[in-house]
């Protein structure tokens, strides 16, 4: 069974790295404007700091990472904690990141809690989808990234020698900025073609398999009638829940999505970040968001990023509204970013 699960997750995880040196090791399907940072610094590049920017920065290498849930606030009694009575369901601990020389996140410790979102918030070149990118090995993709720290899944570090990173990307899906279904697939198929790779042809698993993905991504009654269709034909918006329907058909334990409405119209938007509510009901999600008014909606805890460093983590109602930090303050009310 172990080996049909590990033959699952290599499909839904397609991409490969590529053999060159420098850039052309990180996937392009990977690359992301926060990447440009690291890029420029690896080849020994500066990107444009403005002074703001370069205050906050030296100003973020000597603060000490706050969390709003043990702040007190204003009447003298505690935040609400919306982690309250969850267990954690992963964790960090001093996680580092690094491209060669370049740092991408530096010693990030966050407890992530069963079914919540968490969202990771920052401006481009933060470490937001670095970091994202460390929570299922992705980065083992990528020759020039070297991860050290904790990654722990239900107390277990995922980095551990012994553990099958192709099993941890099937408990950990991941969902990519831009919806990506095989085009030369049905809906029905690209839901379960993963399935079939392994040599499962039952066909009322296939199906009942296929419905409760698309359910669970809220898509199935606007495709039922049309199984058969290509995926490709969906629209923008359905594309991408088609994509989270794939990615919840091995049923995974925790969700990571970086940026999934980046590309979408506000319609198409709305859909996903109800999904976002739903689906948190089932497994625990990880978001990455460049829209603070998105973070702020469908978030129970923010953690924001700069330059590589958490800054500030905690419930997203203290954190948008009495933030703890100068650099927090400045980046919600728009001094930079």
């Amino acid at each position: 069974m172990i080996q049909m699960l590990n033959r699952v997750s290599r499909f839904f995880n397609p991409l490969q790295s590529t053999t060159g040196a420098g850039q052309a090791d990180i996937p392009q399907a990977f690359m992301h404007p926060g990447y440009s940072e690291n890029m420029h610094a690896a080849s020994g590049q500066k990107s444009p700091v403005s002074s703001r920017e370069q205050s906050l920065t030296s100003s973020s290498q000597k603060t000490r990472v706050t969390s709003s849930e043990q702040s007190p606030d204003s009447s003298g009694g505690k935040s609400a904690d919306p982690s309250a009575g969850k267990k954690s369901r992963m964790e960090t601990r001093d996680l580092t990141v690094t491209y060669g020389t370049t740092i991408g996140v530096k010693e990030v410790s966050i407890p992530i809690y069963d079914k919540e979102v968490l969202a990771l918030i920052g401006p481009s070149g933060c470490g937001k989808t670095t970091y994202l990118r460390a929570l299922n090995r992705m980065h083992d993709l990528t020759r020039i990234a070297k991860v050290t720290g904790q990654v722990l899944l239900d107390g277990k570090d995922i980095y551990h020698k012994d553990v099958n990173p192709v099993n941890i990307r099937r408990r950990i899906g991941m969902v990519f900025q831009k919806p990506t279904p095989f085009p030369t697939m049905s809906i029905y198929d690209n839901v379960i073609a993963g399935l079939k790779l392994v040599g499962i042809r039952k066909k009322s698993l296939l199906d009942e398999v296929c419905e409760r993905a698309l359910t669970q991504a809220a898509l199935f009654d606007e495709v039922k009638d049309r199984l058969k269709q290509p995926g490709s034909e969906l629209s923008g918006g359905q594309q991408q829940r088609l994509s989270i329907a794939r990615a919840l058909a091995v049923d995974p334990e925790v969700l990571l999505m970086d940026e999934p409405t980046s590309s979408l119209d506000p319609q198409s938007t709305n859909r996903i970040e109800e999904l976002i509510h739903t689906l948190k009901d089932h497994v625990t999600i990880v978001i990455v968001t460049h829209n603070m008014q998105q973070a702020a909606r469908i978030s129970d805890r923010t953690a924001f990023f700069y330059v590589g460093n958490l800054i500030e983590v905690g419930a997203t109602n203290d954190l948008f509204t009495k933030p703890k930090q100068n650099q927090t303050e400045a980046y919600i009310s728009g001094r930079f970013g």
